[in-house]
């Protein structure tokens, strides 16, 4: 399983570091990769704490060795960045983000693969934040120089395309999300085969598609084929779970849709705590669910959850917020 893989890799991690540090002392480039590499696996274990504590003792390293206009500094920024992204710290995010963005450009130019990956997590901070305009602007200027430096049949571009994919889904252009969708899935395929953690997100996001399509048994056929994928302890479960919720709640299926959701806010409170919009989403999904069976106080209880995390999150001024308003302001009437 997933977890027994990550274990393993952090006892070999953290032997490799043990022995640098005796080797080298604390202040080595080698040890700042270790501390690097254990950063990442508490960050693929969605242990944001921790995967932040060894970035910034890597990145401190780095510094001290380098000073500040290093690729390795700007890996740092990069990798501290994702955490912030992850945890939903948008604004923390994108300032790490353009700091690493800036040393690339300065050291490789603007035609190089670390400059194609910060404006992909640049355009994914705005696609977070409901900015999609600029999102496809970053997501753009990313893929093109993916395929110019890595051609058309690579995972990068894979990524790309589902990004690009993700946009129009949030944009209601469903005909454009499908054919990027399916242009990552076609790649993603090729390069892993079919039982690879990129080829159940593709199976995923083109579910979400065909349910927001209206096309529901496709969207449950997708889901099901990308779950068959994803290890059960995978955090990316929290997002099939709460997908095939939306499913059943679209098709008044209410007690299914609640047990769906239910188990999707358990594993998302556990992997990203209490204060994290994939948690304001499921509580925003509950709430829906306790609205439609005429439950109005326990609807307005997760509304006002998600709200308060979301205002948090997001701003005053963001779709999610002013719907969530509008929502508990017609519960409130049934008071």
């Amino acid at each position: 399983d997933s977890l027994g893989e990550y274990a393993k890799a952090l006892e070999y991690y953290e032997k490799s570091l043990k022995i640098k540090l005796s080797v080298y002392g604390s202040d080595h480039p080698d040890v700042a990769i270790s501390y690097n590499n254990i950063g990442a696996v508490y960050d693929s274990l969605g242990e944001y704490a921790k995967a932040l504590e060894y970035y910034e003792k890597s990145l401190k390293i780095s510094l001290s060795v380098y000073g500040s206009d290093h690729p390795d500094v700007a890996l740092s920024y990069n990798n501290i960045g994702f955490v912030y992204s992850s945890l939903g710290e948008y604004a923390k995010a994108l300032e790490y983000y353009e700091k690493s963005l800036k040393i690339s450009l300065s050291v490789y130019g603007s035609d190089h693969p670390d400059v194609a990956l910060s404006y992909n997590n640049i355009g994914f901070v705005y696609s977070s934040l409901g900015e999609y305009a600029k999102a496809l602007e970053y997501y753009e200027k990313s893929l093109k120089i993916r395929l110019s430096v890595f051609g058309s049949y690579h995972p990068d571009v894979a990524s790309s395309y589902n990004n690009i994919g993700s946009v129009y889904d949030s944009l209601g252009e469903y005909a454009k999300a499908l054919e990027y969708y399916e242009k990552s899935l076609k790649i993603s395929l090729s390069v892993y085969g079919s039982d690879h953690p990129d080829v159940a997100l593709s199976y995923n996001n083109i579910g979400f598609v065909y349910s927001s399509l209206g096309e529901y048994a496709k969207a449950l056929e997708y889901y099901e084929k990308s779950l068959k994928i994803i290890a059960s302890d995978h955090p990316d479960v929290s997002h099939i779970f709460n997908n095939i919720g939306l499913v059943y709640s679209f098709l008044g299926e209410y007690a299914k849709a609640l047990g769906y959701y239910e188990k999707s806010l358990e594993i998302r409170l556990s992997v990203f705590g209490s204060y994290h919009p994939d948690v304001a989403s499921s509580y925003s999904n509950i709430g829906f669910v306790y609205d439609s069976l005429g439950e109005y106080t326990k609807a307005l209880e997760y509304y006002e959850k998600s709200l308060k995390i979301s205002l948090s999150v997001y701003g005053e001024y963001h779709p999610a917020v002013v719907s969530l308003q509008e929502q508990i302001l017609k519960l409130k009437q049934f008071q």
